[in-house]
């Protein structure tokens, strides 16, 4: 496999929060020859989605992920079932593609919203849900005004009449820090991330699909009938292929996909439970899920059990030194914004990839130039939503049907190649120098 970052972003991590409090799903591991109509590749939120709905209608599908359940993105992220999936502007894509495409763009993040709340409802999974809805604190006066000004747009949008807070009022909404007003969207809310993947899992594997773990597929060849599936220890043979890496891709899994991923850290840590003196303390008491107004955002809850969950973006390299230094920039800047929890021990760290796309939108269709081969992948970092969404239309392009739900074009542009090829993590060094700048 041929991928971006040093070997260690890709080990299972050793201290997450959600797989230590959960016990592990077995899944038979991928060795010998397996055959089915659809192989998916990747067994996170998109392969589960996309499988559960492809065995909803009776198609033989067989699902390999290339370590343990919930190794990825799907095992290690805050938990945040919210709008977003790419980083597109409002004025840059009606600019671009006209209002009808941003229309349809925001039908599909509030869709994926409700398909998250549908399933967990249908199938019955505890997932310690909690939050209405999400709450975007600012963090300087300017980002209040500007918070006031997208409040229109909002409503607009999603349909939805977004509440705006003041400073003073935070603190008796159990908010408080040094923010300087916020905002609550009425959509979205918050889970466990690790029982919501086990819960898919467990849909998947009643509905008949076939789940095997430890099995990397590091080849994928096209034949007269479909392709065929190579790796250390399985073949299958498959009509169709899905594609759901996301940012743990490999380059050459298929060639088509090189240089147009860029993966990106983003790091975790979680407290121990607070005691209601130290939540009292600090005037942090709610549950809603919450981050600030930085373009380098930080994210943060207050987890069932009364932990703190706060994570940021990680580092450009995952390395000892680089990976030591933002467990000290996140506890610094965790302190900085909760002060009076400054010697409450933390008792997880880990961190995870997010995936970015050249036209900073997810992509979720056929490749082109490969019949029979689907991709979906690239949530930028909100893919708790959004990557089962992706899922969900993925089963209906691979059964060759027009999918009922918003489908709009930005899932369906084709992503371009990054500059610098396999050089292009640098790229990422004056984009955080600058975000860095404009976030003070």
């Amino acid at each position: 496999m041929k991928r971006l970052y040093e070997p260690s972003a890709y080990e299972t991590p050793k201290n997450c929060f959600w797989t230590q409090a959960l016990r592990p799903v077995a899944w038979p591991r991928g060795v010998g020859r397996v055959s089915a109509e659809v192989a998916i590749i990747g067994g996170g939120y998109t392969g589960l989605s996309t499988a559960l709905r492809l065995a909803d209608r009776s198609v033989d599908v067989a699902l390999f992920e290339a370590r343990t359940p919930g190794w990825g993105a799907s095992g290690r992220n805050g938990g945040f079932c919210c709008l977003g999936g790419g980083r597109l502007g409002r004025s840059r894509t009606i600019n671009a593609l006209g209002p009808d495409a941003w229309s349809d763009w925001c039908d599909a993040q509030k869709m994926a919203v409700q398909w998250v709340d549908r399933v967990i409802v249908e199938h019955a999974l505890e997932v310690e849900r909690h939050s209405n809805g999400e709450t975007v604190l600012a963090h300087s006066a300017r980002a209040m005004a500007d918070l006031r000004a997208d409040a229109q747009n909002i409503t607009q949008d999603f349909a939805v009449t977004p509440t705006l807070h003041e400073a003073s009022d935070l603190r008796g909404q159990g908010l408080s820090g040094p923010f300087h007003g916020a905002m609550t969207l009425p959509i979205g809310f918050a889970l466990n991330p690790a029982r919501y993947h086990a819960g898919l899992a467990g849909a998947a594997q009643a509905a008949g699909v076939q789940l095997y773990q430890q099995a990397p597929v590091t080849r994928i060849t096209a034949h007269a009938t479909g392709y065929r599936l190579d790796g250390p220890d399985l073949q299958c043979d498959a009509q169709k292929v899905v594609l759901a890496t996301n940012g743990y891709s490999s380059e050459d899994i298929p060639d088509w996909l090189r240089g147009r991923t860029l993966p990106v850290m983003s790091s975790i840590i979680i407290t121990r439970p607070l005691t209601h003196s130290e939540m009292q303390a600090q005037g942090w008491t709610s549950d809603q899920m919450a981050y600030d107004s930085r373009t380098l955002l930080h994210y943060f809850r207050k987890l069932p059990d009364n932990r703190f969950l706060f994570g940021m973006r990680g580092g450009l390299r995952a390395t000892p030194g680089a990976e030591a230094a933002i467990a000290r920039k996140i506890r610094k800047d965790f302190h900085t914004m909760f002060p009076a929890w400054r010697d409450v021990e933390i008792t997880h760290a880990w961190s995870g990839l997010a995936c970015l796309m050249s036209n900073l939108s997810p992509f979720c269709a056929e490749v082109p130039g490969h019949s029979g081969l689907f991709a979906g992948l690239g949530y930028h970092g909100n893919g708790v939503a959004m990557a089962s969404y992706t899922g969900r239309l993925l089963g209906d392009l691979v059964l060759g049907e027009t999918p009922d739900m918003p489908y709009p074009t930005v899932m369906r542009t084709v992503p371009k190649r990054f500059p610098l090829g396999r050089y292009r993590r640098a790229l990422l060094t004056p984009v955080y120098a600058a975000a860095t700048l404009l976030d003070r």
